[in-house]
Order: structure tokens, then C-alpha cells, then sequence
């Protein structure tokens, strides 16, 4: 099993529900990935070492998704000098609009790249994370301009598509009960 190139954390469990859309880009683009509920505020402790352990293993960057606060992307960018793509949460009184601020007024030489509330920031973020692992492997370049729609479909490749890197999908279950540290998923080679 391949060592995950990007860490996807979240601050609650119910915020997978926008966050598997940048779970699904990095699986359709056979990216190596695992997410995590870990809280800046609950779980600060196992945020910090979860940052550490997948740093040593080789991860090029996290999505951090967060909403009320927010401040679970700015705790990750505090403890890594990796890329931190950060993803606001809708909310029920500001509609997110209190998450999105947290996250891009960060203080200078504490970057945080933030991307629009809910499922399209999600799967933005998760395409941004794609692009930005391009830069070091020319491969995807090509496939990242054709889910675009370079390709006349506007659609990811799939598994029928000859895409190079080769990974596939695993599911890590844990009961519920152990939402704040449990990984929700793993995609690996």
C-alpha cells in the first residue's frame, strides 16, 4: 500500500459530506489520500501527530475542511510548511460565511489557500491539491486539462482510462462512536 500523497482532515464527521467531493477527484485522478475527523479544539493532540506522521510519509499537502470556528486549517498550517487548502463548511446562521472568513483572514507567514463554501470548494480543493502534484509529475497535466473539458466530455478519467498512476480504492471502517480520531477513508496503490 502506497504512502498517502494528501492529508483530508475535518472537524467533524458530518462534514464528509462535503468533503468526499475532494475525496472523489483525488480518486479520480488516482491520487493516494487519507481522511481523517480530527478537531482543532477536541482532538488537538491527535491533529498535531496525524500532521507529523503523514509528513514523514512523504504527503505533499492537506485539505482542511472546518466550518462555525474554522480554525482546524490555520492549526494544520501552524504545524506544517506543506500547502494547506482549506474548505469553509455551510453553516445553519451564517451559511458559512463565518468559516470562509476564519479561513482566509490568516495571519502573514501563515498561508492557507481557501476555496468557495461546501461541495464545489470541496471538489476544487481536491483538483487544486491534483494540479499543485502535477508540478513535480508532468502526468496528470494532461488528464487535469481534460476533466476541465479538454477532452469534449468534461469528465475525471476512469479506471477504463490509461492514466498512469496506477492506485486503487480502500475503505477503512471504525464504529461511529470514534468519529473525532477514526479515518474515513484511505485511497492508496
Amino acid at each position: 500500500m502506497s504512502q498517502p500523497l494528501v492529508g483530508i482532515v475535518m472537524g467533524s464527521q458530518s462534514d464528509w459530506d462535503v468533503m468526499q467531493h475532494a475525496a472523489r477527484q483525488l480518486k479520480d485522478f488516482r491520487v493516494p489520500y487519507e481522511a481523517r475527523t480530527l478537531s482543532a479544539h477536541r482532538t488537538p493532540d491527535l491533529l498535531i501527530e496525524w500532521i507529523g506522521q503523514l509528513e514523514a510519509g512523504g504527503v505533499h499537502c492537506f485539505i482542511a475542511g472546518a466550518g462555525g470556528a474554522a480554525h482546524l486549517a490555520g492549526v494544520v498550517a501552524a504545524k506544517t510548511t506543506l500547502p494547506v487548502l482549506a474548505v469553509p463548511m455551510p453553516s445553519k446562521h451564517l451559511g458559512g460565511l463565518d468559516s470562509l472568513l476564519s479561513m482566509v483572514q490568516m495571519p502573514k507567514g501563515i498561508p492557507v489557500a481557501t476555496f468557495a463554501i461546501g461541495d464545489a470548494g470541496s471538489a476544487n480543493a481536491g483538483l487544486f491539491a491534483v494540479a499543485m502534484l502535477a508540478l513535480e509529475d508532468q502526468d496528470p497535466v494532461p488528464r487535469v486539462g481534460e476533466q476541465r473539458g479538454g477532452d469534449g466530455a468534461g469528465r475525471p478519467p476512469t479506471d477504463d482510462d490509461d492514466v498512469g498512476l496506477g492506485h486503487r480504492a480502500t475503505r477503512d471502517t471504525v464504529s461511529p462512536s470514534k468519529a473525532t480520531t477514526k479515518v474515513v477513508q484511505r485511497f492508496s496503490q
